[in-house]
C-alpha cells in the first residue's frame, strides 16, 4: 500500500496599506528566502491566531505600526516547492505611527502600476492583474 503523504500548507497573511492613492512594499532582507524581492507587508500566521491577528502582529513587528485591519480582498494559493502557500490579502485602512522598516531592507510607497517594474514574488506576478484591480478600489 503507497501511504500518500500530506502537503505541507503554510498559511500568510499580507496587508494593502495605501496613501493619497500609493500603495506600501517591502523589499526582503538578505538572509531570507526571496531576498531582494518587493512585498506587500505581512508574514506567517501562528498557531491559534486568527488571520487579522496575525496580520495585526506582523505590522506591529515588521514596521512599528498599529493597525486596524480591514476586510478580506483575495484568498489565493501557490506553489512553493513541495510546500502550500495559502495567502490572504487584507485591506489595512487606518493604522497609528509611520511605517519604519524592522524588516525588510527599504520600504517605499508605489503607485499599484509599478508593480509591474518589480521583482515581486511569482505568488504575486501570477495574479498582477487581479492585485491591480483590488488597488484601485
Amino acid at each position: 500500500m503507497i501511504v500518500k503523504k500530506r502537503p505541507v500548507w503554510i498559511p500568510v497573511v499580507t496587508g494593502f496599506i495605501r496613501k493619497n492613492g500609493l500603495v506600501l512594499v517591502g523589499q526582503r532582507p538578505e538572509g531570507h528566502s526571496l531576498a531582494g524581492q518587493w512585498e506587500f507587508p505581512g508574514g506567517k500566521i501562528e498557531i491559534g491566531e486568527s488571520p487579522q491577528f496575525a496580520l495585526k502582529r506582523e505590522l506591529r513587528e515588521e514596521l512599528g505600526i498599529e493597525a486596524d485591519i480591514g476586510d478580506l480582498r483575495l484568498a489565493h494559493t501557490h506553489a512553493f516547492g513541495d510546500r502550500g502557500i495559502l495567502i490572504l490579502f487584507f485591506d489595512v485602512k487606518f493604522w497609528k505611527g509611520e511605517p519604519k522598516s524592522q524588516h525588510h531592507n527599504e520600504l517605499k510607497w508605489i503607485d499599484p502600476k509599478e508593480l509591474t517594474q518589480l521583482e515581486i514574488p511569482e505568488a504575486n506576478r501570477k495574479i498582477l492583474h487581479i492585485l491591480q484591480d483590488l488597488l484601485k478600489t
